[in-house]
């Protein structure tokens, strides 16, 4: 009867294991998926800064549906979706780091140092060059 209990419990530790390392990969992957739109909206950016056609409409692709729309508005438009997929990976990337720490901790590894660091903004980076500058 003792092993039976035993192999429960190194099935619930695998398993607790396993769900914590999917969630980490789904981020991931969720990830990857948002950095190819954003470079696509990029994409789309350069070109419509780069076209020379006078017209002051572009055709957009929507799902299946083609629509000429303004290019001020369109720019406007791939802006607002490049700062809402950037807000989205941010908020996925904080998640993540707790995500993995708590998976390290169910598979008994000691905690990632440094995963936690933050970059600096402008403003500390400004602060940093005038003490170096002296």
């Amino acid at each position: 009867m003792e092993v039976y209990d035993g192999m429960d419990t190194v099935l619930d530790y695998l398993q607790e294991v396993e769900k914590k390392a999917e969630d980490v990969m789904a981020d991931r992957r969720q990830i990857m998926d948002l950095d190819i739109k954003r470079n696509q909206n990029r994409e789309a950016l350069r070109a419509l800064m780069k076209d020379t056609d006078k017209s002051e409409t572009v055709t957009v692709c929507f799902g299946n549906i083609f629509i000429d729309l303004p290019k001020s508005k369109t720019k406007d438009m791939i802006q607002r979706d490049q700062q809402q997929l950037d807000q989205e990976m941010q908020d996925i990337r904080s998640k993540l780091k707790g995500k993995v720490n708590q998976l390290y901790e169910a598979q008994g590894k000691p905690e990632l140092k440094g995963f936690d660091l933050t970059p600096l903004d402008p403003d500390e980076m400004k602060a940093i060059h005038k003490v170096l500058q002296g």
